[in-house]
């Protein structure tokens, strides 16, 4: 169920808008033009999420609200664009002298944005999580850093997207343009790896609404919906040394017998 409500008079222009999905709803308000507020609510049943859905919208309806059809400038979509996220990205970047600063930074920005924003802001760094997740750029990973589990590689595809646009492309298409970068990181001291960023979207929530992670990723579930990573096939193996060199012989020569330490 998906239905909108607006409500005009001489002092007031304002929209009403609730969206069920199975268990839960989700309900976004503000004034017409905006992207509003929003909320959450889980239910037991589907039929009890329904029921309260059509009680609110039977109250809302008898204070003046009437129903309308999708129309553009009603609903204010989101502005953060793929171009504003990685600008957010970049400016992190300058905001701080090491990734923990940068990252406080990060936070704290979204945690001034709507919630809307947030939740986007998540959903297309998944995005990019998703199409970054190949053999390739794991069997250099796992080159780069003397190995790399599961959780490791999800660390240094964020650490990858953190980097910015034309790196995180430039890798994808070919892991071995990274060396230059990582050998100036090593020469300080720092490791290839982002695990933060990964929930600075949750944490941004919190600090702007002290609600916990569980009603963010509903609320993220509500508006955005997560979708697993793709399925890879492997072309390479962990103890194949000789395969592993031939794929990427710059990257083994630099870290083949000597990786980068965390």
């Amino acid at each position: 169920m998906e239905v909108l409500l607006i409500y005009k008079d001489n002092s007031s222009n304002k929209f009403w808008e609730i969206r069920t999905n199975g268990e839960s709803f989700t309900v976004t308000y503000g004034k017409t033009g905006t992207s509003g507020a929003v909320k959450t609510k889980a239910f037991h049943s589907e039929k009890e999420c329904l029921k309260e859905a059509e009680k609110l919208i039977k109250a809302k309806m008898k204070k003046g609200y009437v129903p309308v059809q999708k129309a553009d400038g009603i609903v204010k979509e989101s502005s953060m664009t793929e171009e504003a996220f990685w600008n957010l990205l970049s400016q992190a970047k300058r905001r701080g002298e090491d990734i923990e600063e940068q990252m406080e930074w990060l936070i704290s920005a979204l945690s001034k944005m709507p919630n809307k924003e947030i939740t986007r802001f998540d959903a297309i760094l998944q995005k990019q999580m998703n199409s970054s997740f190949s053999s390739n750029l794991w069997a250099a990973a796992y080159i780069i850093m003397g190995g790399c589990s599961d959780d490791c590689f999800d660390y240094f595809r964020a650490w990858l997207i953190f980097q910015g646009k034309e790196t995180f492309e430039g890798a994808k298409a070919d892991p071995e343009q990274l060396l230059p970068l990582l050998e100036r990181m090593e020469e300080d001291g720092d490791f290839p790896q982002a695990e933060d960023l990964l929930y600075a979207a949750c944490l941004a929530f919190e600090e702007k609404t002290g609600r916990d992670d569980e009603e963010y990723h509903e609320l993220f579930e509500q508006l955005e919906g997560y979708a697993p990573y793709p399925e890879i096939e492997f072309d390479w193996e962990e103890d194949d040394e000789e395969g592993l060199q031939r794929k990427f012989p710059k990257l083994w020569r630099r870290f083949g017998e000597v990786p980068m330490e965390g």
